[in-house]
């Protein structure tokens, strides 16, 4: 719960106002989200499978969902979540489909992270990962999320556009891990909503949705060895109303419309990133300089739902020195008691983090 704390603080003083989260122990995340006014869409870390006991299952997953979807006025979400299609039995993934059409809520997953992920995805089912999502029926549920996509095809791009699938693109985690630069210029002239993600702060060390849109734009036109890839329009469609449509909320979320929920933002223009600002003309700015000048600390306000969350740079709904100090208090005995662990597991350990 405290380390949801901070990074949900973290995320609203850098103008995110909605986040997708997978991870184990929600309920505190649920009750971070609630307390410090974020709108959160929340996945367990689940696993189902005999060789993956440690993670969350599908029954606390249905009981976060059963206690906390659609809290705090909808602005919480709880969905069906899987670590990876390898970590879960057939009779389960069957369970996942029924669970989300129960309770009319999303799936998110990862898939075509890396290339081990398509090798080993044709070496168990003889096909590509999104492919066998598809044969699963794990694409045909109200809402879902595929993360990364690092590795899809053009066969599989069209099998996203097919089910509406979102994409969760984390250029910077995908960078740090070395899987690769997702073709995201092509899904998304398939009309794929592409949204920007961190991957969390252990892929990424920071949660700054700014620094991850000007990533986003280098990667692609590095790999693509095209200066003009991914323009800052497209980037700031990816951070706001293609982000929406991921998550199949573009009818509340992602542009300033009426009728939609008042999510906005205010940005600092008085420093030297945003200098000079040309509001008008053909020389117009604005675009380039928030996605590749604008930094996290830039933001002034951030609200959601219409409540002001951040102000003046400062939460209104939690005091952050002290979620610092209570992080710095815990991490100690937190790692002791992980050093303790991996000396008990010994070679099984090893073994995994060879894999």
């Amino acid at each position: 719960k405290i380390a949801s704390y901070l990074c949900y603080a973290e995320a609203l003083l850098s103008g995110t106002t909605t986040i997708v989260d997978m991870w184990r122990y929600m309920e505190g995340s649920a009750e971070a989200a609630q307390q410090l006014g974020i709108r959160a869409v929340l996945v367990p870390y689940v696993a189902e499978h005999p060789d993956h006991n440690y993670f969350e299952t599908l029954n606390s997953n249905e009981a976060l969902i059963q206690k906390w979807h659609q809290a705090a006025n909808g602005r919480i979400q709880v969905w069906v979540g899987l670590e990876h299609l390898f970590y879960a039995e057939e009779k389960a993934l069957a369970c996942i489909q029924k669970m989300c059409h129960e309770y009319q809520t999303g799936f998110h997953t990862h898939s075509n992270e890396s290339k081990f992920d398509v090798e080993e995805n044709l070496r168990r089912y003889g096909v590509r990962p999104i492919q066998t999502l598809e044969q699963l029926g794990m694409l045909d549920v109200p809402q879902c999320l595929l993360a990364h996509c690092v590795w899809a095809n053009s066969a599989e791009i069209e099998i996203l556009k097919h089910y509406n699938v979102g994409v969760a693109h984390n250029p910077i985690s995908n960078m740090k891990l070395a899987s690769g630069a997702a073709p995201i210029t092509e899904m998304l002239k398939h009309g794929i909503a592409v949204g920007m993600g961190t991957d969390g702060e252990k892929e990424n060390n920071n949660l700054d949705m700014f620094e991850e849109m000007k990533t986003a734009s280098l990667l692609a036109k590095f790999s693509g060895l095209d200066a003009a890839a991914l323009d800052s329009w497209s980037v700031c469609q990816m951070a706001t109303r293609t982000g929406a449509k991921a998550l199949g909320m573009q009818d509340q979320i992602g542009s300033l419309e009426a009728g939609k929920l008042a999510d906005m933002i205010a940005v600092d223009i008085a420093t030297p990133r945003m200098t000079p600002l040309i509001d008008q003309g053909p020389l117009f700015n604005l675009h380039t300089n928030l996605v590749h000048a604008v930094q996290g600390q830039d933001v002034h306000m951030t609200m959601v739902n219409g409540q002001i969350v951040v102000e003046n740079r400062k939460l209104v709904r939690a005091d952050l020195q002290i979620l610092i100090d209570q992080v710095n208090q815990a991490a100690p005995a937190l790692f002791q008691r992980r050093a303790k662990w991996l000396a008990e597991q010994g070679s099984a350990v090893n073994e995994l983090q060879r894999l």
